[in-house]
């Protein structure tokens, strides 16, 4: 918050929207300081490359670790939007197996292990709809060409099939909508990074929902899409959003 809606330099990944700031780095440089200082031989995977701290770009298939986003949402962070967040969450054997989400700037904070996820320390659970014209859907896509055709694609699907969209531009924050009832389903038709969603799965699963790859198998970190809905109707949702 320290940055929020103020001044500070922008460095651009690849394209105009694809951001990254001093704020991104010094927020995983403090998550991974703390998990260290409890453990000094914790396994961090995390967003940014700091040359002062070890850490991975990829979950390890076996063990424990923590899966780090600093800030998910940068681009909203650049722009003074307030969908953003720290996404800390912790896996065995690549599984989620606790995380914590935590939104500054809308006032929100998820949290769950091994029981119910409580936001603000309210428990919350997925949504009871049920009929495809009451789904509100969020899209999650990155900024490249391929994932602007494909979220293109998405986007039609759910104007034709389904009830209403939403682009939160945080797949974290879109997990956790899920969770918590305000959204019925997030999906994805590409790969995406692990620190985008462990926390998020975990909350969706933790609330009661399901989570599954663009095809309907078992979701991994390095799964091909994502379909992450109050699994009442998953099943349409796959089939509505196959990447073939």
């Amino acid at each position: 918050m320290e940055g929020f809606r103020g001044e500070f330099t922008v460095e651009s990944k690849g394209s105009a929207v694809d951001s990254v700031t001093e704020f991104d780095r010094e927020v995983q440089r403090r998550v991974a300081t703390l998990l260290r200082e409890e453990d000094p031989n914790a396994v961090v995977v995390g967003e940014e490359s700091l040359p002062e701290i070890e850490t991975r770009t990829a979950v390890p298939e076996q063990g424990d670790a923590w899966v780090v986003d600093p800030i998910d949402g940068t681009n909203n962070f650049v722009h003074g939007n307030r969908n953003w967040g720290v996404a800390v969450g912790a896996v065995t054997d690549e599984q989620p197996v606790a995380a914590v989400n935590v939104f500054p700037a809308l006032g929100d904070t998820y949290a769950a292990g091994n029981a119910a996820v409580r936001r603000n320390g309210q428990a919350v659970s997925v949504s009871d709809r049920n009929s495809p014209d009451e789904f509100t859907i969020n899209p999650i896509f990155g900024v490249s060409q391929r994932h602007r055709r494909k979220l293109s694609d998405y986007v039609d699907t759910i104007a034709a099939e389904f009830g209403d969209h939403r682009r939160f531009g945080s797949a974290q924050l879109a997990l956790s909508a899920v969770a918590a009832g305000e959204l019925e389903a997030a999906v994805s038709a590409v790969q995406l990074h692990p620190w985008d969603l462990v926390g998020g799965v975990h909350h969706v699963r933790q609330a009661g929902g399901a989570v599954t790859d663009a095809y309907g198998d078992a979701w991994t970190p390095t799964a091909e899409g994502l379909v992450a809905s109050n699994g009442e109707i998953h099943d349409t949702l796959v089939e509505a959003f196959d990447p073939e």
